[in-house]
């Protein structure tokens, strides 16, 4: 990045050209002599209180809640236009009149329109960036090139002793390569496409483990209608494969579950650590945990404010649960280790 595109993308620099660029406007509509530069700054200062209290305080409700968004902001603008008339009575002594209310509330009705405005251009073009980069993260994330090493390893293992179920994953492989490569383009599919992917990719796991862990998958509820985001329970499930562990006392499991119950779908895998993750590793750390980083960042762009993610290690189990809420739009993140 260069240094002027370091300056473009300050949030300081961006302000002061936007004060500037009315200070400017000030001055060549205030007619009072002399005075212009000093009425100008003044008038600036005035403004400036209300228009970032509406920006960082009222306007995230204008997508949330229309009427107490409109409540808040002619609220703000009454109060401080109201105040600022008192200044501009104490320091010019002049005589209060209700046109004077009346103009200023009109100057502050459109600086907190106009500061809105670009808030809301400036912060949907920052969002578009962010869903392309996390996208074209998803792009890189769909194809794990040492997952697909080591099943065409085992693939091709069973091809030497001429296994009969080799042409069965060799299909299982090849779906889970097509959805990963051209049906995850949509914004939203099936919730059952996904859940086919993954059972896929649980198939192909259980050939790398040679069937010597225990594989629960559960799904209820009605999957048939709902649709999701792509690719967003992969991360998780394959992060449990990829930390599993063996116990003390031999035991070694992954236990995935899915359910619809009133429009909302609650996700949970869970599996078995070994010693050395329990003790000495830190899954959200380094490359283990990229694809944790990643998957929190989609859902704050697909889902923002309409979906709950847990994260933690209960004695030897390592446990996600999400859930989404499909009622609304979008899906509030909480997370805890």
């Amino acid at each position: 990045m260069s240094k002027l595109d370091s300056w473009i993308d300050n949030k300081i620099v961006q302000n002061l050209f936007v004060w500037l660029f009315v200070f400017l406007i000030l001055l060549t509509t205030i007619t009072n002599g002399d005075r212009v530069v000093v009425v100008a700054s003044f008038i600036i200062l005035l403004l400036a209180p209300a228009v970032y209290i509406n920006n960082i305080f009222i306007l995230p409700y204008f997508r949330k809640k229309r009427f107490l968004f409109f409540l808040l902001f002619i609220l703000n603008a009454v109060v401080f236009t109201i105040i600022s008339v008192i200044l501009i009575k104490t320091f010019t002594e002049q005589i209060l009149k209700i046109t004077m209310f009346i103009n200023f509330f009109g100057i502050m009705i459109l600086a907190l329109v106009f500061a809105s405005s670009i808030k809301l251009a400036r912060d949907s073009f920052i969002r578009r960036q962010q869903e392309k980069e996390a996208e074209l993260k998803l792009l890189k994330a769909q194809l794990n090139p040492h997952f697909l090493f080591n099943t065409l390893n085992n693939l091709y293992g069973l091809s030497v002793v001429k296994s009969e179920k080799l042409p069965g994953l060799m299909l299982k492989l090849s779906d889970l390569l097509r959805y990963s490569l051209y049906e995850t383009k949509e914004k939203l599919v099936p919730l059952e496409k996904e859940i086919g992917y993954l059972e896929n990719y649980i198939s192909l796991e259980k050939i790398r483990l040679e069937d010597k862990i225990d594989i629960q998958f559960t799904k209820l509820g009605d999957l048939s209608s709902k649709k999701i985001a792509p690719m967003l329970f992969i991360v998780f499930v394959e992060n449990a494969f990829k930390h599993l562990g063996v116990l003390k006392n031999g035991e070694s499991s992954v236990v995935i579950s899915i359910e619809e119950k009133d429009n909302t779908i609650v996700f949970k895998c869970e599996n078995t650590l070994d010693t050395f993750s329990i003790h000495n590793e830190d899954l959200e750390k380094g490359k283990s945990g990229i694809g944790l980083q990643n998957a929190k960042k989609r859902l704050a762009l697909i889902y923002p404010e309409k979906h709950t993610l847990r994260i933690e290690k209960v004695d030897e189990n390592y446990i996600v649960q999400l859930i989404l809420d499909l009622q609304n739009e979008g899906v509030t993140m909480y997370y805890s280790r």
